[in-house]
């Protein structure tokens, strides 16, 4: 017998779970480079966060502060925004450092930054 596929709301089928160092000033960095919204934080002590979500338009992605039984595992994103331009150099302007400025390419206008915290971003928007 099959059984339905049950996923709560706000969730995704597939979805991204990075353990990085800094955790907090992640979160503060993708809330000010790409819109992200926290939904929620638990601690296991006053410094170390041990699960957390955000989300960027409708994807969540969980995260956690890595430890010395939980190392780093980081992820490469392709996003797209409004304005890559201005969004490569907020990115920039809040630790990110560039891989490729914005140019256009077949798919839309992109650029790539690597942020403080070992993710790799690929900003893009559309061109009309």
């Amino acid at each position: 017998m099959e059984q339905k596929l049950t996923i709560p709301e706000g969730y995704n089928i597939v979805m991204t779970y990075l353990i990085i160092n800094d955790c907090a000033k992640f979160i503060t960095f993708v809330n000010t480079v790409f819109g992200a919204t926290e939904k929620m934080r638990h601690m296991l002590d006053e410094t170390t966060i041990v699960h957390s979500e955000i989300t960027i338009g409708d994807i969540t992605i969980m995260m956690a502060d890595a430890t010395k039984d939980w190392e780093p595992r980081t992820a490469g994103f392709f996003i797209y925004v409004a304005d890559a331009d201005a969004t490569y150099q907020l990115a920039l302007d809040n630790g990110a450092t560039s891989i490729h400025p914005p140019t256009n390419q077949m798919y839309g206008r992109s650029g790539g930054v690597n942020d403080p915290f070992g993710n790799t971003w690929w900003i893009t928007s559309v061109i009309e």
